[in-house]
């Protein structure tokens, strides 16, 4: 049995805006794991606060952390320019929010 090309490469990719000593951050982590469990996804995680090589990051996430941008694994690296037309999750998530933003990402 031949394994298909896309077992080999994730299809989206998952950047989490986040910061230290955040419980929400802490329970984002926990259900983007159990989607990894169920689809795997490249991530990325990016600290708000002690990124200094885009700091715009944290004047749009300073009050909204966690936040995650879901996009397709071929798309250009996320920027805060084009932050408004991501597709995007903040606060309080669940494993089916991040599937169907996972779904939309694809399709698009």
């Amino acid at each position: 049995m031949r394994a298909t090309a896309r077992l080999f490469r994730h299809a989206c990719r998952i950047t989490l805006f986040t910061r230290e000593n955040c419980g929400l951050c802490t329970q984002a982590r926990s259900v983007l794991s159990n989607v990894w469990d169920a689809r795997p996804f490249e991530y990325k995680e990016v600290d708000i606060i002690k990124d200094e090589s885009v700091p715009r990051w944290r004047d749009l996430y300073e009050f909204d952390v966690p936040v995650i941008h879901v996009s397709k694994a071929t798309a250009s690296e996320e920027h805060p320019t084009s932050a408004s037309k991501a597709l995007k999750l903040m606060h309080r998530f669940t494993v089916d929010d991040v599937k169907a933003k996972m779904d939309a990402a694809e399709a698009a």
